[in-house]
């Protein structure tokens, strides 16, 4: 079977596209390098913020994603990986007239949980505002059967802030504090009844680690990095 070529639309934000490759490139079985899969890489980190569009009617991302998904084609990929799960809200309007079929992050996370993790039935959910808001991704983890708990209003602003942090955004605080505070409101979410925890942002995994929580924690760029391994035909190490 001929070896598929990966496309990362990145750049949202660019960390996080940086966090995917490592992840591919980590769970590829290779003894040298020509046995990695081959990667395109498009990161534009000024494709507009996916949340503001979403919540406030801000520009959309959906043209500078084309236009990625357009120069991911010309580069020779077969496929398109979306490390932002925010831009997902918009997968449907971008596979309408996308030159490339895009793995979807709702459904390798679903997948995944339905799967291995048959005993799971809620699971608390980190993630930005506009993918709470905008419902695609609880609605995919309802078709597995899987409820989303979601952090109360003050923590979720506080989840929203740290995303921004990791991103860049001035705070003053260390990626520890960040941390710190990451794993008390998915502690919360546990106390809540969550048998499980999925980072559905992107940001999530540069701070929550798995081992971090007394529950199964989903690390949604490790789920994606796999799945995309899977994709490009090769069985993920």
């Amino acid at each position: 079977m001929t070896e598929k070529v990966i496309g990362i639309l990145g750049g949202m934000g660019p960390e996080a596209t940086l966090d995917l490759f490592s992840k591919i490139i980590a769970s590829t079985p290779a003894a040298r390098d020509q046995d990695h899969l081959r990667v395109v890489i498009d990161s534009n980190p000024k494709v507009p913020d996916r949340t503001a569009a979403i919540l406030k009617g801000g520009q959309s991302p959906v043209p500078a994603m084309q236009a990625g998904i357009k120069a991911l084609k010309r580069a020779g990929a077969d496929f398109v990986v979306i490390p932002c799960v925010s831009a997902h809200f918009f997968l449907d309007e971008l596979q309408r007239e996308a030159a490339l079929p895009i793995l979807s992050m709702f459904d390798v996370a679903a997948e995944h949980i339905r799967q291995h993790h048959a005993h799971i039935r809620k699971i608390g959910m980190l993630a930005t505002t506009g993918t709470l808001q905008g419902g695609r991704f609880r609605e995919r983890l309802l078709a597995a059967g899987i409820e989303s708990l979601t952090p109360a209003g003050p923590d979720q602003e506080r989840v929203m802030l740290a995303i921004y942090e990791v991103k860049g955004a001035p705070g003053g605080r260390s990626r520890a504090a960040i941390a710190a505070e990451i794993r008390d409101i998915a502690t919360r979410l546990i106390q809540r009844g969550a048998q499980g925890v999925l980072a559905g942002c992107t940001e999530i995994p540069l701070v929550l680690r798995p081992g971090d929580l007394n529950v199964p924690m989903f690390d949604t760029l490790t789920l994606l990095a796999r799945a995309a391994i899977v994709a490009a035909g090769r069985e993920p190490a």
